[in-house]
């Protein structure tokens, strides 16, 4: 009996469009920002489109600050979707914030008990303002994910 053959890993991962389009989005707002002239921003453009494999697009970014995620992030897109997700974040709040009050009168408490977990949702609250979305990299313990 023969032991079973067993097919190598692949060494290279395969790209997708979805991971094509966001290397190209990381471009387009690098030149933007004027950090890629016209020409190189182009020549990357088309690199990037031609790729099939997932380290061919990692050269592409890597000389940009913050891998060109910074760029990214200040286009008008996202900004817009930082103040929707903090305008939602801010009703969250409110919303806590008025059932609380409304089970505190209903208790009778003398001290006003809503304003320990109203100050850890203003916290976050802030910390979503300050780094502008959610990630885990902001989230207590991210060293351990590392």
């Amino acid at each position: 009996m023969q032991p079973h053959a067993t097919t190598p890993a692949p060494t290279r991962l395969r790209t997708s469009d979805t991971e094509r389009e966001q290397v190209a989005e990381i471009l387009r707002a690098a030149m933007a920002e004027g950090r890629l002239d016209l020409a190189e921003g182009e020549e990357r453009l088309a690199t990037t489109y031609a790729a099939k494999f997932r380290d061919e697009l990692t050269g592409l970014t890597v000389d940009l600050p913050g891998g060109g995620r910074h760029a990214l992030a200040r286009t008008p897109g996202a900004r817009a979707a930082t103040r929707r997700s903090l305008h939602r974040h801010g009703s969250f709040i409110l919303i806590a914030a008025g059932v609380l009050t409304g089970l505190w009168l209903l208790s009778g408490a003398d001290f006003f008990w809503p304003i320990i977990p109203l100050a850890f949702l203003v916290v976050g609250l802030f910390k979503h303002a300050r780094y502008g979305r959610w990630s885990p990299e902001y989230s207590f313990g991210h060293w351990a994910r590392h």
